[in-house]
């Protein structure tokens, strides 16, 4: 009786395990089906390209991309992007994408690479005020500039102020993109992407005052707002002195005697 049993135990859990490896298999043949991928072309730059280039045929080749996995703005015809600037260099097999290019007859060049609204001006400067050099193509600076302020009576105090933070730097001279290996530049023109109304600022600053740029790291983007600093807060030039609050000036008069016939009168004048 108990070998029967036994024999019932043995052939039960057989089955069981045939029931699970067959499971099991069927699970592994649905998991092992890989869905087959549908591949289309992309648009992308046959050799590198800098910025303000206008795109043309041979410039641009096709490489294979999967149809399921497209990306925002990318061209699958290359007569879609043809004679339009690049607004920023590519190297060779990156995808030309709608971000990239400048608004269509925009030009090309450093004009097409000013976004609506924005001014390009251009400012004098020497190796001190480019900060040796590196103030280069699509660094950042800040623009200081100093000069004199009138005061009451005529008097002048001379003050350095920041009067534009942030600012991208388009060109370098005539470059407009960077050294490959980050070198200085030395050059007599810098020129910065401003608004109306900062282009304004930068110029009366640079007819008016001596600017200076200070030059920041790209991803520090938060605004200072550094106060004005006085010419007297660095050489220790003492206040103009100041008279006590409820005091008035003494009012010089001068006295005048008067005789009439056996009289003698005294007046008192303001003096003038």
């Amino acid at each position: 009786m108990n070998r029967n049993r036994m024999v019932i135990t043995v052939v039960v859990a057989v089955l069981i395990g045939a029931a699970a490896s067959s499971f099991v298999y069927k699970q592994m043949q649905q998991v092992a089906v890989v869905k087959p991928i549908t591949m289309g072309k992309v648009v992308v730059a046959s050799i590198r390209l800098p910025l303000g280039t206008r795109l043309e045929p041979n410039h641009l080749k096709m490489v294979p991309w999967p149809e399921d996995e497209p990306m925002p703005g990318m061209f699958t015809r290359p007569e879609d992007c043809l004679n339009r600037a690049l607004i920023t260099s590519v190297v060779e097999n990156e995808p030309i994408l709608e971000s990239k290019l400048a608004p269509e007859k925009a030009g090309a060049g450093l004009p097409a690479t000013i976004p609506e609204g924005m001014r390009a001006v251009s400012v004098s400067v020497n190796d001190v005020v480019a900060v040796a050099g590196f103030v280069l193509p699509g660094t950042m600076v800040d623009v200081l500039v100093t000069g004199s302020l009138e005061g009451r009576g005529g008097n002048s105090q001379t003050l350095t102020r920041t009067i534009l933070e942030n600012v991208r730097v388009l060109a370098a001279g005539q470059k407009v993109e960077q050294d490959k290996e980050g070198k200085p530049q030395t050059v007599p023109v810098i020129t910065l992407l401003v608004s109306p109304e900062d282009a304004n600022k930068l110029t009366m600053a640079s007819m008016e005052g001596r600017i200076q740029l200070a030059l920041r790291n790209t991803i520090d983007t938060a605004r200072a707002n550094a106060p004005a600093v006085y010419r007297a807060s660095i050489f220790g030039m003492p206040p103009a002195p100041r008279k006590p609050a409820g005091i008035q000036p003494k009012t010089m008069t001068f006295v005048v005697e008067v005789i009439r016939g056996n009289k003698r009168d005294t007046d008192t004048f303001p003096n003038p």
